[in-house]
């Protein structure tokens, strides 16, 4: 079966008012307030994460309390019992909410998380991140667009129909898997790539698609080919057959005023050798500018010249104005896993706050031409630990003499532990040689990662959430004849951590989590905030902030909402202060973005994905 319509409640569904009589969205002759929707990943083209509703506030954010839960757990459970670990943003859309489950695409009263429909995804699953929508032209309904793999498909919005007359049958192959949520700016589609070694299709490019008919419009060569900018930063023929450098991130940002697109762009593959690629290797860990219409380059700003370290800018910037006397600098925020947030003009790409190319160490393995310098902003200060000396080490003062003392052995079995600064490369280890290991911050999944940076124009700052989990690695000989490099990385431990009880604990002082308030008119700090708790360590030592991946987003109420951490938390963070009003334990992590929409009850609900299941939260009817 194809799809399948839920009709709980009603006799019968009209496709031109698909929910009249439902009771589950307000009637089409009803303009929504404005900010009533999370029409897209991130609330809007600008990723700024940031929604117009204020009923909850950090006087009343306490009294939140659970509306309803969504199981997002397949119809036929797996052989091997995995569920769906979602990482979804749901959106929602003239009062109907659209997500991914884990076998289908559905669309939810919001209200009460009563299904409209559902449509089964066959031949793979949907991506397990979102789902983007368009809202139809005079002769077209609107439409959900979601990726299964290589699959961009389209349904109708009222119903979830395959869309025949899109692509083939309503689907379209783009040629490389890409496992996030399509970017509908107009009538264009962008979508990324997932290109692993081995990926069958193979480059990385970014490409956009007709929203009409699915039919290819533009791609952009992520690796620049010969007569393009930055072909001269490949060496002899290292551009041929590249693969990474791809566009992965789980969203893409617009700037509807100056129609750009901006794609940010991976490390280059074989990554933590690259004697086989000497140069800066561009557009590699770039965020990159494009225009909107055509693909066509407009500009980039490199993060990190030649990567080693798979540092890449993991999520799009978020853009926003700078205020000055003289009339606003049009800016952006992007993070890298590196730990740097880079504010930049959005027109230019140029630093508002500079950028500066200092020496950083050299690489030690055989063949290996490690770029003499990194570009490091000069404002605003890491987001994230960048360094690592041995007066770091955690103590049991700090967590636990069980901790310590694990952590201890983990040094002890590591040889000599190499730390030079950012962008330490991997030590070589020669064959019957000593141990030596390189020890990296913030580590191999940032810094920052792919939840994506969050604006609030009230009070003018941007934030960020970034973990400090050291990664581990050496190069040796590759042992393979047939290995893509005659170098390769290797770890004992992949991260400077440990497993106590079940819980990761890294090595290094507390904290291991925090949300950072940057003021973009200064390119200063405005608050640090650790974020998470350990409750396996005694009292008084639990707050160490946690590991996370995911962001917040930001409400004209005073509140971010954040439940990246891995202690299974949703919380309200004042914005103004950094100050945690209320934290609700989930059944599940809530690896995801959260979101936040207007129901047709007069009331704000915020929801968030917990692993398996959408949980909603509200205040109390009046």
């Amino acid at each position: 079966m194809r799809w399948m319509r839920l009709m709980t409640g009603c006799a019968a569904v009209l496709v031109a008012l698909p929910l009249a009589g439902c009771g589950s969205a307000p009637s089409a002759q009803t303009a929504a307030p404005e900010g009533a929707d999370w029409p897209m990943y991130r609330g809007d083209l600008a990723g700024t994460g940031h929604s117009l509703l204020a009923q909850i506030t950090p006087a009343n954010a306490a009294d939140l309390a659970q509306a309803w839960t969504y199981s997002l757990r397949p119809a036929n459970p797996r052989p091997d019992g995995r569920g769906p670990n979602s990482q979804a943003t749901p959106i929602v859309v003239d009062g109907v909410m659209y997500l991914p489950a884990a076998d289908r695409v559905v669309a939810l009263d919001p209200v009460s998380g009563r299904e409209l429909w559902r449509h089964p995804v066959e031949g793979g699953a949907p991506s397990r991140r979102g789902v983007a929508y368009w809202a139809g032209d005079e002769e077209r309904q609107p439409r959900i667009l979601f990726m299964a793999s290589r699959r961009l498909i389209a349904l109708e919005a009222a119903t979830g129909y395959p869309i025949t007359s899109f692509g083939a049958g309503g689907e379209v192959d783009i040629g490389v898997p890409y496992n996030s949520v399509p970017l509908v700016y107009g009538n264009v589609v962008v979508v990324g790539a997932n290109t692993p070694p081995g990926t069958i299709g193979g480059i990385g490019n970014a490409r956009a698609y007709d929203a009409r008919t699915g039919a290819k419009v533009w791609e952009f060569d992520s690796v620049a080919q010969p007569g393009q900018p930055g072909h001269d930063t490949w060496e002899g023929d290292s551009w041929r057959d590249r693969l990474g450098a791809n566009a992965w991130p789980f969203f893409f940002t617009a700037d509807a005023e100056r129609d750009l697109i901006y794609l940010p762009l991976a490390s280059p593959i074989p990554g933590a050798y690259g004697g086989d690629r000497p140069g800066a290797n561009l557009y590699g860990n770039s965020v990159v500018a494009v225009d909107a219409a055509t693909g066509a380059y407009r500009w980039h700003f490199q993060t990190i010249h030649h990567d080693l370290w798979d540092a890449d800018p993991p999520a799009p910037p978020a853009l926003f104005d700078i205020p000055r006397d003289e009339g606003a600098i049009p800016a952006l925020g992007v993070t890298t896993k590196s730990g740097y947030l880079y504010i930049l003009n959005r027109e230019t790409g140029e630093p508002i706050y500079g950028v500066e190319e200092r020496e950083v160490a050299a690489s030690d393995v055989p063949g290996e031409a490690t770029y003499p310098t990194q570009p490091f902003p000069v404002l605003p200060p890491p987001m994230g630990k960048v360094s690592y000396d041995a007066d770091d080490l955690v103590t049991g003062e700090d967590t636990s003499p069980e901790h310590a003392a694990a952590c201890a052995d983990l040094v002890a079995s590591l040889g000599e532990v190499h730390n030079a600064g950012p962008f330490t490369p991997w030590v070589y280890r020669q064959a019957g040689g000593p141990a030596r290991t390189t020890l990296n911050f913030p580590g191999g999944v940032g810094g920052p990662n792919w939840g994506g940076v969050a604006f609030d124009a009230a009070t003018g700052y941007a934030f960020v959430f970034s973990m400090d989990v050291g990664a581990l690695g050496w190069m040796v000989e590759a042992q393979d004849d047939g290995a893509p490099s005659p170098y390769e990385k290797r770890t004992g431990p992949a991260s400077f951590e440990v497993s106590l009880d079940g819980v990761r604990l890294p090595c290094q002082k507390p904290p291991w989590g925090q949300l950072t308030a940057v003021d973009v008119a200064t390119g200063e700090i405005a608050w640090r905030e650790t974020v998470g708790v350990t409750e396996t360590l005694p009292d008084g030592r639990q707050r160490t902030g946690r590991p996370g991946r995911a962001a917040a987003i930001v409400t004209a109420g005073g509140l971010l909402f954040i439940a990246a951490t891995d202690d299974n938390r949703l919380r309200a963070i004042e914005a103004a202060s950094g100050r945690e009003v209320w934290a609700e334990r989930l059944e599940g992590r809530g690896n995801a973005d959260p979101m936040t929409y207007l129901g047709a009850d007069g009331r704000q609900y915020l929801a968030i994905a917990a692993t398996d299941h959408v949980v909603a939260y509200a205040l109390p009817a009046e």
